[in-house]
């Protein structure tokens, strides 16, 4: 059976819905984004917050990918950095239980957060605070890590520690390992625009991103960005919500539909959406399968609040994949 490493910003999720999109503004968050914020930050504002209820869960991008697929079945694993406080004791123990092989290295310092804030039309604008998380580094990265996995996927938040991402990904096709990529958010792409291209193009196969991320990589809107993006890559793949999404593989594009759905979050839909796609690919579908498998997973987690879902729906989610294949 193949198997996937992921590695990304090992963070709790607390996820906070609003009444209105005044708060965004009194923040000064530009709605959808993600923007890092220091201790400062969160405490200052807190009064603000903490009026609205709140639910609490382990989060960030590449985890969420993993914890989807193990879901699904896939063996895996992740490697991230959190800190010997309860946050981060939590993130580990979460980790554990959904049995992934947890590579999650230890920092003096407090554990990463993210302040998910949900609008009442379901779009998510992140306010991260990102902790032991950011100090994952080059130096905690080696060979065995990445042996016995077929698949390593990282999330585009962390190449902003350009040491980091290129060991990893250097390691990755040392051990023989195809590589993914999730571009995360439209402003770091923007503000690491140079250095995403340069890695894209010598190490990545699979490039995930949404329609405003392949707006800020390429200048195009989403059915031309994807034709641009395969031209660097091995497999292309732009999704836009819940019209589906373009992926494009050699000289052939798929156009592959979203699902129905009742739309209340839209907190980890692409992580989830790169889960349904990867466990298609481990199990050799076609591309168009793959993608309508992310497009069911994905229309499933925006059903409910943050990016977990529970054990029922995962099992409905399986029923609809069989039914597909």
């Amino acid at each position: 059976m193949k198997k996937v490493l992921g590695m990304g910003n090992a963070i709790v999720d607390v996820l906070t819905r609003i009444n209105s999109d005044v708060l965004l503004d009194e923040l000064q968050l530009p709605k959808g984004s993600m923007q890092l914020v220091d201790v400062d930050f969160m405490l200052s504002n807190a009064s603000k917050i903490n009026q609205f209820e709140r639910l609490m869960a382990a989060g960030g991008s590449a985890s969420n990918t993993i914890s989807g697929l193990a879901k699904l079945g896939i063996q895996t694993g992740f490697i991230g950095k959190v800190g010997h406080d309860d946050v981060g004791r939590s993130f580990r123990e979460e980790t554990e239980k959904n049995n992934i092989t947890a590579h999650i290295q230890l920092a003096d310092s407090l554990s990463g957060q993210c302040l998910v804030l949900i609008s009442p039309d379901g779009e998510r604008t992140m306010c991260t605070f990102l902790g032991a998380a950011s100090e994952l580094t080059a130096a905690d990265l080696h060979i065995d890590m990445f042996k016995g996995y077929d698949y390593f996927h990282i999330e585009g938040y962390l190449v902003f520690n350009n040491d980091l991402i290129r060991k990893a990904v250097q390691l990755a096709k040392e051990a023989g390992l195809k590589v993914s990529i999730d571009l995360a958010s439209f402003n770091v792409v923007d503000a690491m625009h140079g250095f995403l291209k340069d890695i894209i193009e010598d190490y990545v196969d699979i490039v995930f991103a949404n329609e405003e991320e392949a707006k800020s990589l390429t200048g195009l809107e989403a059915e031309e960005a994807v034709h641009e993006i395969a031209k660097v890559c091995d497999i292309a793949v732009v999704k836009v919500g819940k019209d589906g999404s373009f992926i494009k593989e050699n000289e052939i594009v798929y156009r592959v539909d979203g699902i129905l759905a009742n739309c209340i979050d839209t907190t980890g839909a692409g992580d989830l959406y790169a889960s349904g796609f990867l466990y298609g690919m481990t199990q050799q579908y076609s591309l168009d399968k793959c993608g309508r498998i992310g497009s069911i997973v994905a229309g499933n987690v925006v059903e409910v609040v943050g990016a977990k879902m529970d054990d029922s729906r995962w099992t409905k989610i399986k029923t609809e994949i069989d039914k597909l294949v």
